[in-house]
């Protein structure tokens, strides 16, 4: 089962669901061909709610059944309904004018009505109609493909993601436990929506959600059965070093209760129109206020990560012509290559580009001591251009306040393992006592906590 097959058959099943239900809605609204009339009548809220719900819903099947090109002019025909310049300026004026606090107050609230765009009427009209929320947050992945060099969409994006965020504010969400009971329709979706490590079918999906794993989302309101964001967590002894191991179908279960440590192995963000808005930091504390309480022989809370950009950002220090291994290194390296007629090109270099290097076992050890140093060069030093740190994984974990805590290596041997990170993994703790202070120092200083041994590395 491919994961972009699932997901293409879950948008084109929620599509059908959307236009069926929309059209009931829409039933007695008046088709009007200009998409401008149609908004401008949404605006005007002629006739009562009922037929305000029709034209909205109308609206909306006018967008899921166009093109792409039908969708970007809808788009850029919704962004144009922007506040009035000249009714903005006399609201300006009249607040540089007013004479005392009382003035000054009134005048607030007049240019605040005066720079309200009346497309956010429009876009929060939406919410009236069957899962108009959900419609909202695809209609944003749409519009998010569409900002670049276009000023208007980026405005229009602005307003979307404002009303996302005040929509999907934490205190309306609801932590829930999937497991293999729950619908059909639910673990399908974990199977489409799985980012990190694909699910490659039912049995491999059953066996993350056996008893001594956990899989945790938050859910909203409005849209119940879709959920937002989920995590998956194996229970285990000890920390984990190999997502392998961890995904074995035919490892032996261990009991719950025994078990010590639990592992984050997996965290996915599952609408990409509510991109901006985070659920993460909560979603992860939540889920150890949960399981410290449902298993309180567990002490140690980590994760099993990812290194998405290590590969690259080498390629990239290769590329500007930078020494990163010493003499000895480069020498061990060498010798564990071989003889080729590329022997002037970095070993560095020559080892990335080798297919199978990790296979061939004196290679590999030869390669062990350069690529951790640099890996933890890469996770603790080198900052992207707001200061965070440059690997989006390490600043997740750093910025909710954990720390790097072990390089693992040879973790993850899949293509996509060694393509991304070559082979290393990073478990970052969740200490919670010291949760809040590590996430103010990352937040205020970009200080990262890490732990004795990386930190060692680092100095090399």
């Amino acid at each position: 089962m491919e994961a972009a097959t699932v997901q293409e058959s879950l948008f084109d099943r929620a599509l059908r669901r959307l236009l069926g239900a929309w059209a009931a809605v829409a039933g007695a609204a008046q088709q009007e061909a200009d998409i401008t009339a149609q908004m401008r009548a949404c605006l005007e809220a002629k006739g009562g709610e009922v037929s305000a719900r029709g034209r909205s819903a109308q609206l909306a099947r006018a967008y899921l059944q166009a093109d792409a090109q039908g969708r970007t002019a809808f788009l850029r025909t919704l962004a144009a309904f922007d506040a009035d310049p000249a009714a903005v300026q006399a609201a300006c004026s009249a607040f540089a004018a007013a004479a005392d606090a009382g003035e000054r107050a009134a005048a607030l609230a007049v240019l605040r009505r005066a720079v309200a765009a009346p497309r956010v009427r429009l876009l929060t009209q939406f919410t009236s109609i069957p899962e108009g929320v959900k419609f909202l947050v695809d209609l944003r992945a749409d519009l998010m493909a569409r900002t670049r060099d276009d000023p208007l969409l980026a405005a229009l994006d602005e307003d979307v993601r404002g009303l996302l965020a005040a929509w999907f504010d934490v205190g309306f969400l609801e932590l829930r436990r999937i497991d293999w009971n729950s619908p059909a329709s639910l673990l399908e979706k974990l199977v489409g929506y799985e980012a990190v490590h694909e699910i490659r079918g039912w049995r491999d999906l059953k066996n993350r959600l056996d008893a001594d794993r956990r899989c945790y989302a938050f859910f909203h309101p409005a849209m119940a059965g879709e959920p937002l964001i989920f995590v998956e967590v194996a229970l285990v002894r000890g920390l984990a070093d190999n997502v392998r191991a961890l995904l074995d179908e035919k490892a032996p279960m261990i009991d719950p209760q025994t078990a010590d440590t639990a592992i984050f192995y997996s965290i996915s963000n599952c609408q990409r129109g509510l991109a901006g808005i985070s659920f993460g930091n909560f979603l992860i504390k939540q889920v150890v206020d949960r399981l410290s309480h449902d298993l309180p022989n567990l002490k140690t809370f980590a994760t099993l990560s990812p290194i998405p950009g290590f590969r690259r950002w080498l390629e990239e220090r290769l590329a500007a012509g930078e020494e990163l291994l010493s003499s000895e290194e480069s020498a061990a390296l060498a010798e564990g290559l071989g003889h080729t007629e590329e022997a002037e090109e970095s070993p560095l270099a020559r080892l990335i580009s080798r297919r199978g290097w990790h296979r061939e076992a004196a290679l590999a050890e030869a390669a062990r001591g350069p690529l951790f140093r640099l890996c933890a060069r890469y996770l603790l030093l080198e900052s992207d251009r707001r200061g965070r740190a440059r690997d989006p994984v390490a600043h997740f974990h750093l910025s909710n306040g954990a720390r790097a805590e072990r390089l693992n290596w040879l973790a993850d041997a899949s293509d996509k393992g060694l393509r991304d990170s070559l082979g290393l993994m990073v478990n970052y703790l969740y200490d919670r006592d010291t949760i809040e202070a590590n996430h103010e120092l990352y937040a205020a200083d970009g200080k990262r906590a890490a732990s004795s041994a990386l930190k060692r590395l680092v100095r090399g």
